[in-house]
């Protein structure tokens, strides 16, 4: 027999409501891994049906980080302006933002990578496999893989989850869905990083240090 105690705890790792979470571990034989794993897999199946569907509410979220150092803006659709002021989903988009600020990524997902600066990083990863004396065939299998790599580095929806490593934000935002029951996506962000970009001033380090001792001595 599944008991509150293990609903609520499963609850309380996927997010997912109390019957999905009763169901889940009915599914299991009350197996917490494999439930939250089931779960898992409904939210992706929830998303997927939710996909033909219009998310045009939402969230601009922002998040300043380091004293001003590094910031982000974020665009997090929803369905209707109700989730939108869910503090679920503003958590959500919240997170995201942290994620963002965090991980640096590029794109929001694998179809938004340019296919001209993706196939410029193919042959990067083949030279450089080809240099290692590696045949063909076996080049291009670490292409996969090391472009595998890129989008997961790159990629929001690829990358992995820091508060959850073991999982991807596109499962965080499943799951968010099978929870709230509307289509989320991620419309769109900008991450700005002072100076980025900028030729900074480096001074020289022991001329610094001579510098303030002479000033100290003057001061005394």
């Amino acid at each position: 027999m599944i008991s509150s105690k293990d609903i609520m705890a499963l609850r309380q790792r996927t997010q997912a409501g109390m019957l999905d979470c009763k169901n889940a571990l009915e599914a299991n034989n009350g197996d917490m891994d494999k439930a939250a794993a089931w779960l898992r897999e409904k939210g992706m199946a929830a998303a997927a049906k939710k996909e033909g569907r219009i998310a045009a509410e939402g969230i601009v979220d922002s998040y300043i980080h380091m004293g001003g150092k590094i910031g982000v803006l974020l665009e997090v659709n929803c369905e209707t302006d109700f989730v939108a002021k869910n503090p679920a989903f503003r958590e959500l988009a919240h997170n995201i933002a942290l994620q963002i600020a965090a991980s640096k990524p590029l794109f929001v997902s694998v179809e938004d990578v340019d296919q001209k600066t993706l196939e410029e990083e193919k042959k990067i990863y083949f030279a450089q496999a080809k240099n290692e004396g590696k045949p063909d065939q076996v080049a291009e299998k670490i292409v996969e893989g090391k472009v595998k790599k890129y989008y997961q580095e790159v990629c929001l929806l690829e990358q992995p989850y820091f508060r959850e490593p073991e999982k991807k934000i596109r499962e965080v935002i499943n799951e968010a869905v099978l929870s709230i029951g509307e289509k989320i996506t991620v419309r769109r962000f900008v991450r700005y990083e002072m100076g980025e970009g900028l030729e900074k001033r480096t001074d020289n380090f022991a001329e610094e240090i001579e510098k303030q001792i002479a000033e100290a001595k003057e001061n005394n």
